[in-house]
């Protein structure tokens, strides 16, 4: 589509995101919750919803759901009601979902997002409430029947939903990033779009540039993938801006998603809320959240992203880029505080963690959980390097690969052990030069007619013969005076 015409218009974009609760339970029983149990194994009677059995909340999922609020600037609701939500799906057993209508367990919160060009963008937040999970219909390929797993059903959710302040696809893809990182640091969910325990619909309309009334909506689902999500939105703002312009009417409706084609489908009409006939959960009593209770899970709240960006780049003076790269994941970006608390050279901490762990890590596939080195051990190395009694290549070449075989020695002593530890000997050094100087009397005369480039090539030299073991400051000041005499 020509940027012109897309330039008329502005997009008004709201998220809906899913986000399945680590629970050992479901929501409303005791079943276990558990990815990849063999199918309809998970299951009772109350899940089942026969006649006469009664569920029971989760209190668990209670304080998870106070977590993300808490963790969203939201305000928390003191009292807490549920309710039946009436639709029926194959997965669905009891033919409703427990879940919150009016009185969402967080309201009015925001998020803070950062984008590609520096800048910072606060998204609202409406509403966080909780709910239980469907099962999950699986159509295999050539087969007319669909199977049904209800393993899910009853899993704890929390659903956010998003003010319609989001304007671009990649403002969409940061704000889902932010809700993923903070539901990992916050240890609620383990953010996987993939296996589908974070799950995002988009809220999609257009309307003309100055406007004060928004367009049509039109959800979009079946998006598995923060990139598909950006381009299941960029598809639709395209259409819809399409059908305005040849005078079409947008319906309003739920579509989903194809990400071989990356376009869009109709699936049904969009429901009204009076086609789900809420009525108050008859058989939940209301959730108290006293003072006592609040305070304690907010005492229990980890350090969230924004605050290790805000320390990295504020009282660590390391770059945007940095702060980005190493609050992006949980378990990195804890380890790398636990390190700057061990050296001062941050900057030195970041380009480890962010090189050679991460470069070891991505080869083999593994968690820094499997990591075999502490933040001990790399403080120890950066340590011996600000010291000048390794140097850098030898540290990364030598050093570090021993350790990670070796990890029950220090770093001082794995040095020591093999021979790694720079020459700083002034005498010894001296000796050494002047073998390297003799071996190279053309070079010399060179240097001294006035070839000042050569410096490199002595040094050199004289790493080889030392094994890169010479103290490469103390060297080049020794070498020079020689040179220079």
């Amino acid at each position: 589509m020509d940027e012109s015409l897309k330039a008329k218009y502005q997009p008004v974009i709201g998220l809906e995101v899913h986000a399945q609760l680590l629970t050992r339970s479901k929501m409303y029983s005791s079943d276990e919750n558990e990815y990849g149990a063999l199918p309809n194994n998970n299951l009772s009677v109350i899940t089942l919803g026969h006649p006469g059995t009664l569920p029971r909340v989760n209190y668990t999922a209670v304080e998870y759901a106070m977590k993300m609020g808490l963790a969203t600037n939201c305000q928390i609701r003191r009292d807490n009601l549920f309710a039946r939500k009436n639709y029926f799906y194959p997965d669905l057993p009891k033919g409703y979902q427990i879940t919150q209508d009016k009185t969402p367990i967080c309201t009015g919160g925001h998020v803070e997002i950062r984008l590609s060009d520096g800048s910072t963008k606060k998204i609202g937040i409406t509403r966080i409430h909780m709910e239980e999970d469907a099962g999950k219909s699986m159509h295999l390929a050539g087969e007319v029947e669909t199977l049904v797993d209800l393993n899910r059903a009853g899993v704890p959710l929390i659903e956010i939903v998003s003010e319609p302040d989001i304007r671009t696809s990649e403002e969409a893809y940061a704000y889902l990033a932010e809700i993923k990182k903070l539901v990992q640091y916050l240890g609620i969910c383990d953010g996987n779009m993939e296996e589908g325990s974070l799950r995002c619909d988009a809220n999609i309309s257009v309307m003309l540039k100055g406007a004060d009334q928004f367009g049509t909506k039109v959800e979009v689902k079946n998006m598995n993938s923060f990139r598909n999500v950006q381009r299941a939105i960029d598809y639709e703002i395209e259409r819809q801006i399409a059908l305005v312009e040849a005078g079409e009417i947008i319906d309003s409706e739920t579509r989903g998603f194809d990400a071989q084609s990356g376009t869009t489908s109709g699936q049904r009409s969009k429901e009204t809320m009076n086609d789900y006939r809420y009525f108050p959960e008859p058989d939940l009593p209301p959730v108290i959240i006293d003072d006592e209770w609040l305070h304690r899970v907010q005492a229990e709240l980890p350090a969230l992203p924004q605050q290790l960006y805000a320390r990295f780049t504020g009282e660590l003076g390391l770059s945007d880029y940095d702060a980005n790269v190493l609050t992006a994941d949980k378990d990195v970006a804890l380890f790398f505080d636990e390190l700057t608390r061990l050296t001062p050279n941050a900057k030195a901490a970041a380009n480890w963690v962010t090189g050679p762990v991460k470069a070891y890590l991505n080869e083999r596939a593994l968690t820094l959980e499997q990591f075999p080195l502490t933040p001990r051990h790399l403080a120890d190395i950066i340590g011996l390097i600000d010291e000048n009694k390794v140097g850098h290549s030898v540290a990364s070449k030598q050093l570090f690969p021993y350790l990670l075989e070796n990890s029950a020695q220090t770093a001082a002593a794995a040095a020591e052990a093999q021979g790694l530890l720079q020459q700083s000997d002034a005498g010894a050094l001296e000796a050494m030069i002047q073998q390297v100087l003799d071996a190279n009397p053309a070079k010399v005369a060179e240097y001294r007619a006035g070839k000042k480039s050569l410096t490199g090539m002595f040094m050199g030299e004289l790493m080889k013969l030392t094994g890169g073991k010479a103290d490469p400051k103390l060297a080049n000041q020794l070498l020079r005076q020689k040179l220079d005499a």
